[in-house]
């Protein structure tokens, strides 16, 4: 395993999504947060800083279980297929269960589906296309 190659796509992907989330949350899916500001706790008590450390966390995962199942093809099929698996384990795990249990329209659960689904396929596709194992690292 690469570990320097691993902790570079996690860092940058982390720094992606960061941006990305920004823009489909705070532009693409606005109206609908704004039309569902009940379920959601006020901004003054939103812990932002921990929201961003546990993502880095979490993209230091991502890019490990990329690497550990790392088969040797092209890294950007094999992100990408990889990013399409992991959205649709956190839809079902996650997006599915916070429309099940929080009181959001069908419009909203349906975006928060999609959205993990294209995003998690965005940040498989740059894992993949950043992490080389030691044997290629050098090609």
């Amino acid at each position: 395993m690469n570990h320097s190659r691993l902790a570079l796509a996690a860092v940058v992907t982390w720094a992606v999504s960061l941006v990305v989330g920004y823009v489909a949350n705070g532009y693409l899916m606005a109206d609908l947060y704004a039309a569902h500001t009940s379920v959601f706790r006020p901004d003054a008590e939103m812990n932002m800083i921990l929201g961003f450390v546990g993502s880095l966390l979490g993209f230091f995962v991502f890019a490990y279980m990329y690497a550990k199942g790392y088969e040797g093809t092209s890294g950007l099929q094999e992100g990408l297929r990889f990013g399409v698996l992991v959205g649709l384990l956190l839809m079902s795990f996650g997006a599915i269960w916070n429309y099940v249990v929080l009181q959001v329209s069908n419009a909203l659960g349906l975006a928060w589906a999609v959205d993990v689904l294209v995003e998690m396929a965005i940040y498989g596709t740059l894992v993949g296309v950043l992490y080389r194992p030691r044997a290629v690292a050098g090609k």
